[in-house]
């Protein structure tokens, strides 16, 4: 009997079995580097090195979650002054994606994501990493077989190739004009909603 089920075994992607195997190693080495710390310098260096990495990483994402609202706000306001967005003037490495993932390095308890962090907050780290992202999801949407979000974003950039909005209204005339004899099912009173 056939039920279009396959019976083949599945083959395990490398990403997760490599994944795992690679968390487990960061944190032994976390740990080993901290006790290596601990040994030269004694509990209460790490313990102020953990607590200031925490404090450097909430100050950076604070910074960047602010810089994000205004981004956000100055957005609105430009598509409310009927302003098209300014996505020319950002250069690659300018968001706070990064900024705010290098602060959450900080935050996390350990030399290694500390060295982590630090490397992200630097600009030309922050546009190389950006830069060789794009490249990769450029390639894998290129790539992605049709029916999948690949080739809804393929779609979508056909229809509007140079990333226009048109703006319009739309008109919906669900009800019957007033005065065409019909009651509608929303003439009638009802009572307020209370909790």
């Amino acid at each position: 009997m056939t039920t279009g089920i396959s019976t083949a075994p599945r083959r395990r992607s490398p990403a997760r079995t490599l994944l795992p195997l690679a968390v487990a190693a960061w944190l032994i080495l976390e740990i080993w580097l901290l006790s290596l710390v601990a040994g030269a310098a004694g509990g209460l260096t790490v313990a102020l090195l953990i607590a200031g990495g925490i404090l450097l990483g909430a100050v950076v994402i604070k910074r960047a979650g602010r810089r994000a609202f205004k981004n956000l706000t100055d957005s609105f306001q430009r598509a409310q002054q009927g302003q098209g967005p300014e996505q020319a003037g950002q250069q690659p490495g300018q968001g706070n994606g990064l900024i705010m993932l290098a602060g959450l390095f900080l935050m996390l308890p350990g030399l290694i994501s500390d060295a982590a962090g630090l490397l992200l907050l630097l600009p030309p780290v922050r546009a190389l990493i950006s830069r060789r992202a794009t490249r990769s999801l450029e390639r894998r949407m290129a790539a992605a077989p049709a029916g999948t979000f690949g080739d809804a974003f393929q779609q979508a950039r056909i229809h509007q190739p140079d990333g226009k909005v048109v703006r319009g209204e739309v008109i919906r005339e669900d009800r019957p004009a007033p005065g065409a004899g019909q009651a509608g099912p929303d003439t009638g009173h009802r009572p307020p909603l209370t909790p």
